[in-house]
């Protein structure tokens, strides 16, 4: 296994790390973890070399910390550095800060967490941590010996991304990258922003949630299966990820031991810098490709918003184009149903078309919510 260096304490963590996030479930039974197959896939990472192993108090309606400790007994819990998140927007039902991180340890079986997050950092929910004054908290928390490193997970635009970095001296921080989002959310340019301040990011959804590795539409394996490397799709995505000496280690939600065993593989031997200039290139086709393939070339620029009926268009618009890009894969619908509530959805559009009016790209965006709306709500 790859390891890079914590360099504020000289630690060593895997290249590879385990995120707890799509864990094996039971065929026909929904969310419902397989735990025995979680256990085995997670204690056979650890002895393989993996040694920052990820979860969060919502991840599987809750099980996936209590699955996750379960894999630690034995000695497990020794081997590895322990990550989890505080949901700030959960405080107030779930008896406040204290009383999610109480409940965090004893669902873990643990006395301490190692990198500790503050969870899904957007506008809204960093405001909501600063009125809660979450970070003093986490800071005594680390006083108390509970907490040894203390970061964030984030999900908004890089501009305020850059706000967040500069408003406190973390520890780490945790960004969505792949080859695909380079321009989404914090982006390439949040990863060198944080490299550039010392702060070391953990990378997550490096295969978009499996959307760059499942159903390919044809013309991309063609550029794939024509290059004279003859990679998976995976592994393509996972040393694209690799290749930037900023990125900590790499989480991968592996809901299998055959995905577990391949990630370890892949990740076994990738080195900052490794990729030539040719293989860059040959992703960047890829991502060209992808893009060609994009069915609303909606920029995200927010012109259309606010809408009259709240309907969040442009999270609405990249649900519909990753629907069609990524070959209507199930987990789509899965990621809309849980990140769009029923008031922000496409069903409530009225077709006023005050929206159209502001586009620059003079999109049909009735038309598009209407479809939206018959694919994910029907």
């Amino acid at each position: 296994m790859e390891y890079r260096t914590f360099e504020k304490t000289g630690e060593k963590i895997s290249l590879l790390g385990f995120g707890t996030m799509r864990l094996p479930v039971r065929p026909g039974k929904g969310n419902e973890i397989d735990e025995e197959e979680a256990i085995k896939a997670i204690r056979f990472a650890i002895d393989s070399g993996v040694n920052y192993v990820d979860t969060a108090y919502m991840y599987h309606s809750g099980k996936s910390e209590g699955v996750l400790g379960k894999a630690l007994k034995d000695g497990y819990r020794e081997k590895v550095f322990l990550a989890d998140k505080m949901p700030v927007w959960s405080a107030r039902d779930e008896g406040g800060l204290e009383g999610i991180f109480q409940n965090q340890l004893k669902r873990l079986g643990v006395e301490s967490i190692d990198f500790y997050l503050i969870h899904n950092i957007t506008r809204g929910i960093f405001r909501l941590a600063q009125k809660l004054e979450t970070i003093a908290f986490l800071e005594q928390k680390k006083k108390e010996g509970k907490i040894k490193h203390l970061g964030f997970s984030y999900h908004d635009d890089f501009e305020f991304f850059m706000e967040v970095i500069d408003a406190y001296p973390w520890d780490f921080c945790q960004i969505q990258l792949n080859f695909m989002d380079e321009n989404f959310q914090a982006g390439l340019k949040g990863l060198k922003y944080a490299g550039q301040k010392g702060i070391p990011v953990i990378v997550m959804e490096p295969l978009k949630g499996g959307k760059l590795t499942q159903a390919l539409p044809d013309s991309v394996r063609e550029i794939w299966e024509a290059s004279p490397w003859k990679r998976s799709p995976a592994e393509w995505a996972l040393k694209y990820v690799a290749d930037f000496p900023e990125v900590l280690t790499i989480l991968s939600g592996m809901s299998s031991l055959e995905q577990t065993q391949d990630n370890i593989r892949i990740l076994s031997d990738a080195k900052p810098g490794m990729l030539s200039e040719e293989e860059k290139a040959t992703i960047a086709r890829v991502a060209a490709e992808y893009n060609k393939l994009i069915k609303a070339s909606c920029t995200a620029c927010r012109y259309c918003m606010p809408c009259p009926q709240n309907v969040e268009i442009p999270k609405v618009i990249d649900y519909y184009n990753q629907w069609h890009l990524y070959m209507e894969m199930p987990a789509i619908k899965r990621d809309f149903n849980m990140n769009l509530s029923q008031k922000n959805r496409p069903s409530n559009c009225i077709d006023c078309k005050v929206c159209e009016e502001k586009c620059p790209q003079h999109l049909p965006i009735a038309q598009i919510m209407k479809d939206a709306a018959e694919i994910f709500e029907s």
